[in-house]
Formats: structure tokens, sequence, C-alpha cells
């Protein structure tokens, strides 16, 4: 590879290439994917003057590092994270210029779990089905990064600017969640739904893009059959048989066979990209 690009030194515990998702697909099996927290990748873009379509990177728990070919602009937003050049401290959420042969690192997060790199530009790798984001439910697009792998970054299109809204701000504790009613709410008895209205419940370990697995109270079916497998949208609250919910993002399948008590109003799915495990989250009607 020749021309821009950037060189991953060490891609921490799990990055992907990300945008606004391929939606439109579902009816041939293929989840959305793209940036789990898109006010935060769409801001990212902004700073660095590309278009909010671009490609990003979107980093979880920190640790990635980046060694630049030639100068570039980057900025990082999404979880609050320390940023760094060579080992000098940046500006988060802001423009940062890296000279050619420099590393960007993401040394740690103050608070938050997954943050968002723009590269002026966009990274450049190939459109699948409209979108170059990563899916890791059915592994369209690239694959997640690995030391060594070299992206190709675009010719860069706008000028910096500084950032246009806060990022300063920490979440509340606990993150409430709006909900709608689901297609199945009748399959929940009336002591299931004042459980919901009530309860906090607290972010699984088994969570990631796919979904947000929920621990705390179980919720009571009012029928127990089985159910034949039905569309599944994104942020539908699922119940499977533990009885606990699982919210479902961006790499959901795009069917399922456990009742849907509701959906997530999609204004509050961002919310969900930075919940980290033992984090409270209270589902409100």
């Amino acid at each position: 590879m020749t021309g821009r690009l950037v060189t991953v030194v060490d891609p921490g515990p799990l990055t992907t290439v990300q945008d606004r998702g391929r939606p439109g697909w579902a009816h041939l099996g293929v989840p959305r994917s793209g940036a789990l927290d898109q006010p935060a990748a769409s801001l990212g873009n902004r700073l660095v003057g590309n278009e909010e379509t671009d490609a990003v990177l979107e980093a979880m728990v920190g640790g990635l590092a980046l060694e630049v070919s030639t100068a570039m602009t980057a900025a990082v937003t999404g979880a609050h994270a320390v940023v760094e050049v060579d080992g000098r401290r940046q500006a988060f959420g802001e423009p940062v210029s890296v000279r050619g042969g420099q590393t960007l690192r993401i040394a740690g997060l103050h608070w938050g779990l997954r943050c968002y790199v723009a590269l002026a530009g966009g990274v450049d790798v190939p459109v699948v089905l409209g979108s170059r984001a990563t899916d890791t439910l059915s592994g369209i697009g690239p694959a997640p990064l690995a030391a060594g792998d070299q992206l190709p970054i675009g010719p860069p299109r706008g000028r910096p600017r500084g950032s246009d809204v806060d990022v300063s701000a920490p979440p509340p504790s606990p993150v409430t969640l709006r909900v709608g009613r689901g297609p199945r709410d009748d399959w929940f008895s009336g002591a299931a739904l004042e459980t919901l209205s009530r309860a906090t419940y607290t972010v699984s370990a088994d969570s990631n893009r796919i979904g947000l697995r929920l621990d705390g109270p179980a919720l009571e079916r009012a029928r127990v059959e089985e159910l034949p497998s039905e569309g599944i949208v994104l942020g539908a609250v699922q119940v499977p048989a533990a009885g606990t919910p699982l919210v479902f993002l961006n790499d959901h399948p795009t069917t399922g066979g456990y009742p849907v008590l509701g959906v997530v109003d999609p204004h509050d799915l961002p919310a969900c990209a930075q919940l980290s495990p033992g984090d409270r989250v209270r589902l409100r009607a």
C-alpha cells in the first residue's frame, strides 16, 4: 500500500471500522451494523473536516495505537479518553495534528466504554452493501483490527473545526432507557410490567455489539408456549428463557424466537454504547 496510511501498532481489546451502517438489508438477514454511538462518530468526523458518513474507528476500552504514514488530523470522541501523540498528552474531543511517523494512542478512559477515532479523509476500506462497517455477527466488512494492519485513509476534504457540543460530562447513573410497547408485551403478566417499571438492572459482562444483556429481576411470562421466529429491530427488548431483558444493538440478528416486550427509543440507544459491565440501567415505559 502507498499513500495516506495508518498502521495498527496495538488494536486494543476490540477495534472495528464503523460508519452509519447498512440499513435496508434485513430481508437478506444482514444487520445494519455501524457505530453504536452515532452522535460521537459524527462529531469526530465534523472535527476533522469529514462528511458525517465517513468511516471511523470504534475502539473499546482503550489501548488502540496507530502510526500515521504522513501528517494528518485526528479527533477522538465518545468515551472520555486519554489521548497521546508520541507520549505527549493531547486534547480529547478536539482536532489533533499528528506528523508522519508519529503514534496516536488512546492511553486510557476516564469514563465510558467506546471511543471513536476520526481521521481526516476517512478510513477508505472497500464498501460492502453500501457501507464500510464491520459486522461482528455476520462477518461482513473488514475484520476487527489486528497489530500490523494497514488502513488506507482518503484525501482530506474539509478544514478541521472546533467542537460544537459539550463532550465533557459523564452519563448519569443509572442510565434511563425509554421503552415503547413491543409486539409481544401481552406475553407478560401485569406483575412483569410492574417489575420492569420499578427495577434497576446492571449491565452484564456478556454484553457486546449484538446486544446489551442486563442482570436483575426476572420478568414473569403470562404465556409459556414456543414463539415462532419473527423479525427483530434495532433497540428491541427481548426476554429470553432466563427472564432478564436483552436490548438488541447494531449487530443484532434479524430474527429471533423469544418475545419482544418493548423497543428502546432510538434517541436513547447511543447511551448503550458507553455502558460498562456493572453499570446500572432503568427501563421506563
